[in-house]
Order: structure tokens, then C-alpha cells, then sequence
């Protein structure tokens, strides 16, 4: 792989780490704030129980969730011989072992790649981006989710499917307990009351401040996937040629999804939902399309 892989590949087994680490610490507090609130120990042992179940979980089937809620069928190489020749290409040129490849039934020219290492990694790309590219566009694209896998962001990214979504579920629930299950069982006057505020607060900026995690992580990814793609292919125009073919398509997939959009090339919801600028910046899935046409060729916006 080129060298600018391998300065990355540890920093992303340190993130993923970390943020695994902040699930469990963002849960186990939770728990605790709750615990001392409604003064039921029970309440933080299975908090850190979740967070533990959770993070093994993510570790395990995050991939196989991040598949079956896109839609992804696997397939072999007598189905789609181009997709699959191309990805055998690049796998020796990369030094890498063969992905499983899967295709998702829509026109939206789209592509993933997911799973926990090298070993165990997954590509899947729509039938509309199958049909769209031509091959050198197909390469740069396949190249792109390759590096994924060799840049060892995969693991980041679909943990963060899992571990992003049950905090939202999980501070959810804590707010529907207090609002619809009562008052807390704990009488300490003032400070029962500011436990209390700041448990709820908690609840509610811990799946955002999760969410702009799981959206910067994206950010970063990309830019360096399509760095490393085009260094794989020694032919950055082609993958610059594709992102501009599915910036024009400008339509969303049939079925996105939030919790996996970050996960995809582009946006599944329509490349025009990351044409934003300012604060709003902070909540784009992927970084604007020309951004990365104008890195990969050279040119200034």
C-alpha cells in the first residue's frame, strides 16, 4: 500500500479504541447520574453491562448491520465479472487480501466498504454506480473503498453505526423514565435537584456530541480514502471523474439511511445535502464533492 497508509493505519486503531472507550464512559455515566438519582445501584450495573455487551457487539456484527440495513446481497464473480476483476486487480496491487463483495439493487450511484479488519472486509457498490462508471471510473472508486480497508478506518466507521445509534436510544430512554416514570427515589434537597438537571442535559447532548463525532470521523476518512485511492491507481482523474458523475446524479437511494450514511462514498441522501457552509458544516455527512475533485486534480475552488 502507499506509504501515507501506513503513517494512518495506527492512529485508526487508536481512534477506534477511543471511541469505544467514550461509549463506555458516556454509558457508565448515564448510568450512575441515574443510579444516584432514582437511588438504585441496579441502575449502573447494567449500564456498565450494556456497555460492555455493546462494545463486543459493535466489535463482532457491526459489519453485518451496516450490510443488511443497506440492502447489500453478496454475489460472486460469474454475476458481475468487471466489478470483481477489478477489485481482484487492485487487491494485488495493494497487497491486500480479497474483500467479500456485495451489490445493492438501486440507481444511485453509491459504494461502502465495512468490517472489522483487512481479513474480515466487505465492499459493496450499487447497481447504478456498476452501470454509471466506466472502468477507469470503477477502479478509482474500488480504490477508494480498498484504502478504506488498508487505511484500517472500517472498523471506525461501522462501530460508530452501532455505538452512535444506542446512545441516542439510551439517553432516550432516560429522559422517558423521568418525564414519564416520576420522581427520583433520592432526596438530597439541591444537590438531588442538580444531579438531576445534569443527568438530563447529559441525556440529551450525549447522542449530539456523539453524532458530530461520527460525522467528523467521516469527514477526515474521506479525504484521505480519496487520497490513497488515487495514489493505488496512480490515476487520480479517473476517481475525480466519478465523483463528478455522482455529484450530477443528485438524487438520494432508494432506501438511505442516517445510521450508515457516513459509511458511503456519498451521500445517500443526495450530494446536495452536503452544499452547506458555517456552523452547519459541523453536521455534512461527507465533505463537498468539488472540495474533493479540486484536491484529487490540483485545482483551487
Amino acid at each position: 500500500m502507499p506509504p501515507s497508509l501506513y503513517t494512518q493505519q495506527s492512529k485508526n486503531v487508536w481512534r477506534t479504541w477511543l471511541l469505544m472507550s467514550i461509549f463506555f464512559v458516556i454509558v457508565i455515566a448515564l448510568g450512575w447520574i441515574f443510579a444516584y438519582t432514582y437511588d438504585d445501584v441496579s441502575i449502573l450495573y447494567i449500564a456498565v453491562f450494556i456497555a460492555l455487551v455493546m462494545n463486543i457487539f459493535s466489535y463482532w456484527y457491526s459489519d453485518k448491520i451496516a450490510l443488511k440495513t443497506s440492502g447489500a446481497k453478496q454475489i460472486t464473480k460469474e454475476q458481475y465479472p468487471d466489478y470483481w476483476n477489478a477489485i481482484e486487480n487492485l487487491c494485488i496491487t495493494a497487497g491486500l487480501p480479497m474483500p467479500r463483495l456485495y451489490v445493492i439493487q438501486d440507481p444511485a450511484p453509491n459504494a461502502f466498504a465495512t468490517g472489522r479488519n483487512k481479513e474480515h472486509a466487505a465492499i459493496a457498490a450499487t447497481s447504478g454506480l456498476l452501470a454509471m462508471m466506466n472502468k477507469s471510473e470503477l477502479e478509482g472508486v474500488l480504490a477508494h473503498e480498498l484504502s478504506h480497508i488498508g487505511n484500517r478506518d472500517i472498523l471506525l466507521s461501522t462501530i460508530v453505526v452501532v455505538l452512535v445509534g444506542f446512545i441516542a436510544l439510551l439517553a432516550n430512554f432516560f429522559i422517558r423514565l423521568r418525564l414519564f416514570g416520576g420522581g427520583g427515589r433520592r432526596n438530597d434537597g439541591g444537590l438531588g435537584i442538580i444531579f438531576l438537571i445534569v443527568g438530563i442535559v447529559f441525556a440529551i447532548l450525549s447522542p449530539i456530541a456523539a453524532t458530530l463525532i461520527q460525522l467528523a470521523i467521516s469527514r477526515k476518512r474521506e479525504y484521505l480514502a480519496d487520497a490513497s485511492g488515487a495514489l493505488l491507481t496512480r490515476y487520480p482523474e479517473g476517481l475525480a471523474s466519478a465523483l463528478e458523475k455522482i455529484g450530477n446524479y443528485n438524487q438520494p437511494m432508494i432506501h438511505p439511511n442516517n445510521a450508515t450514511a457516513h459509511l458511503f462514498i456519498s451521500n445517500p441522501f443526495g450530494p446536495h445535502k452536503d452544499k452547506m457552509s458555517g456552523l452547519s458544516r459541523l453536521f455534512m455527512t461527507h465533505p463537498p464533492i468539488q472540495d474533493r475533485i479540486n484536491a484529487l486534480l490540483g485545482t483551487k475552488a
